[in-house]
């Protein structure tokens, strides 16, 4: 990583503070994006929060949320967030043809309208920068306004990831 990776001593009140919520949070740790965002506290607490509810907290449950955010780490290329988050989606029950699809560059497997429209609309969104009318129908029909807003918010949150994460060269584990 391009930053050193500060101890809870070695870290001012302000960081401590964003350290000691990150840590009671859902997370129980500092995620690496947070080790680089430290240096802005500001940033850091507010992205932190973000992050604990994208997370854990969408309408679209743990394994879904990750077909979002594998599509945004793979556009990124972002290795540790691939790392990462296909552990995550393992362990969260996702098809493990879909993560390979994901890889893969390649179309889903068959599956369910939930799970299509938010790789569609991932997908869409990176890809184009637009999403058309009849994809953001779909996606509204399978998860209402709160869903549209939510995938647009996990794509863009782990765009920030991803972009912090390569900017910060963090490596592999």
């Amino acid at each position: 990583m391009r930053v050193p990776i500060l101890t809870r001593e070695q870290m001012t009140p302000e960081q401590q503070a964003v350290h000691d919520a990150a840590v009671a949070g859902k997370r129980g740790r500092m995620p690496p994006p947070a080790q680089a965002w430290i240096f802005s506290p500001e940033l850091a607490m507010r992205t932190q929060h973000l992050g604990e509810f994208i997370r854990y907290d969408t309408a679209f449950g743990p394994a879904l949320v990750e077909v979002a955010i594998l599509v945004t780490a793979k556009y990124w290329r972002s290795h540790y967030e691939w790392w990462a988050h296909r552990r995550l989606a393992e362990t969260a029950g996702l098809d493990a043809a879909i993560i390979n699809a994901i890889r893969d560059g390649k179309p889903l497997p068959p599956c369910d309208e939930k799970t299509q429209v938010i790789y569609d609309y991932a997908h869409t969104l990176h890809e184009t920068k637009q999403i058309p009318l009849a994809l953001h129908t779909r996606m509204v029909a399978a998860w209402g306004e709160r869903g549209v807003a939510e995938i647009i918010g996990t794509c863009g949150y782990y765009t920030l990831v991803s972009m912090t994460l390569n900017g910060f060269d963090v490596g592999l584990p």
